[in-house]
């Protein structure tokens, strides 16, 4: 399986906080850490935070927080949460695709219990497992 950037960015945003909990990040240091653009870590972020996952805090001392423990947030939710949207094969989207062995196919079913899988494994695993070390975190 193939995460999209957006989760994979994600991911190691929240593994950065969760090295550092209570400590804000602003999104132009993390957007520097990443070599990522403001405008894309921005809305990964916002997807986070409207899950519940991070606060966010304007002003000065302001930036982006855990809003929970790192244990209490499981890697296959951050998955699932922000990998919506993105079928992992075209006939798995909204629109069915474009699909000429559509209703015949036996692979379909066969993947949707590989993804399921996956994400269920994932599931098994908290931020708090892959929280980067504070040496290894980069630069503060």
């Amino acid at each position: 399986m193939r995460l999209t950037s957006f989760t994979d960015f994600g991911l190691r945003m929240l593994m950065r906080m969760a090295s550092a909990p209570g400590r804000p990040f602003s999104t132009a240091d993390m957007a520097e850490e990443f070599g990522l653009s403001r405008n894309h870590l921005a809305k990964i972020m916002q997807r986070l935070a409207q899950a519940g996952l991070v606060e966010t805090r304007r002003g000065g001392g302001g930036g982006a927080v855990l809003a929970r423990p790192p244990h209490e947030i499981r890697l296959g939710a951050v998955i699932r949460l922000l990998e919506e949207g993105q079928p992992l094969v075209e006939c798995f989207g909204a629109d069915g695709g474009d699909c000429s062995i559509d209703g015949c196919c036996r692979l379909k079913g066969r993947l949707r219990s590989a993804e399921a899988a996956f994400v269920t494994e994932l599931d098994r695993s908290t931020l708090q497992d892959i929280a980067l070390s504070p040496a290894g975190a980069g630069a503060t």
